[in-house]
């Protein structure tokens, strides 16, 4: 089982949803990165379960750094990073032993580990994992903030409500780190939890897009074949529980443009190069051309509802209804946006370290 996500920089992954723990570990970075534990801990925060549109578990998220942290700064070696799991009622999950609950990867699971996988709450592919994966991002978002790279992350729609799109970036993207509930405009961000709300009512679920903006990236990061920047990051981003779809600039919708309209032309001020639109989402060859990065992610509903649906009997081998039970997040978008903007600075971080070298992260 691969769990693991980088070249340079590389992310591992342990823990199950209700074991004892979950946590990260980040090998290959640079040593002399400042660890700020405010910072880690408002990243983690934005990824709790908030009031009646999330999930009734609660944890508190108090995360162990065990090795690879001296005096408050990276020493370069493997940083470990725990989590304990405190409030898990692992007699919710008894009766779905052997019923795959849908579009969760319990029959999948079952496939593959021959029924010695920890089933509870979903095991390791349970979204509490993400935490591990959280903080770890933050550690490297965070370096990567200090050399001018900037990550944001905004609900673009929710079941047919939208958010306006990035305008001032720069503005938008600080703003968004004081968001609890990442939408730009307050009035669309009341009518999204609304309509989360109405389906949590209905015993129901929603998805939606997240839109995501990385500022200052440097041109020349990618590679043109199979390590192309969009390829990396879109890797790195189909690995949270939920994503369904990922495009980048103007995505599919560039399949309706003409050339003359979908192509970016170039511009400059006499010292730099840049595009005067970005259809392209700061990609272009596989390779960053300077201008924001710009990926949009679709997050499907939680698979997770209290209605009744059909599924079977494992051990029986027959059709039943299965009536789930527990706590449930009725939304996961608004959590899920901390998830992204954890592992888009993974993958960059990754690229630009083999690019430019894995010190340059902590050069000043």
């Amino acid at each position: 089982m691969k769990n693991s996500f980088g070249n340079s920089i590389s992310v591992t992954l342990f823990g199950e949803s209700h074991g004892e723990a979950i946590g990260a570990v980040i090998d290959g970075i640079a040593p002399g990165i400042e660890i700020d534990h405010e910072y880690i801990r408002a990243r983690l925060i934005e990824r709790a379960p908030v009031g009646r549109i999330s999930t009734g578990r609660c944890e508190a998220d108090d995360y162990e750094i065990l090795s690879g942290v001296f005096m408050g700064f990276t020493t370069g070696t493997p940083i470990a990073i725990v989590i304990r799991n405190t409030n898990t009622k692992s007699r919710d999950y008894e009766a779905l032993r052997n019923t795959p609950r849908p579009s969760h990867a319990d029959l999948t699971a079952e496939e593959k580990y021959h029924g010695y996988q920890d089933y509870r709450g979903g095991g390791h592919f349970s979204g509490r994992i993400t935490a591990a994966l959280v903080a770890a991002g933050s550690i490297i978002r965070l370096a990567l903030l200090k050399k001018g790279i900037a990550i944001g992350t905004h609900i673009s729609s929710l079941h047919g409500v939208s958010d306006r799109a990035f305008c001032k970036l720069d503005d938008d993207v600080k703003a968004l780190s004081a968001l609890p509930f990442p939408v730009l405009d307050g009035e669309r961000a009341e009518e999204m939890r609304a309509e989360i709300l109405k389906a949590r009512e209905m015993g129901d679920s929603v998805g939606g897009v997240l839109e995501t903006a990385v500022i200052g990236m440097p041109a020349g990061v990618g590679e043109p074949w199979f390590d192309t920047l969009e390829g990396v990051i879109s890797h790195a981003v189909f690995s949270v529980p939920g994503v369904k779809g990922v495009e980048f600039g103007a995505g599919f919708g560039i399949t309706e443009l003409y050339g003359s309209e979908a192509n970016d032309p170039f511009v400059t001020d006499g010292k730099t190069v840049k595009t005067s639109t970005n259809n392209s989402g700061g990609i272009q060859g596989g390779i960053s051309n300077g201008m924001p990065i710009i990926l949009r992610t679709a997050i499907k509903p939680t698979p997770s509802i209290f209605k009744p649906q059909g599924s079977v009997s494992l051990k029986d081998m027959e059709n039943l209804t299965l009536n789930i039970e527990g706590r449930h997040d009725p939304a996961i978008i608004h959590r899920a946006r901390a998830v992204i903007d954890a592992v888009v600075a993974i993958a960059v971080a990754d690229m630009l370290a083999m690019r430019f070298g894995t010190d340059w992260l902590a050069e000043k």
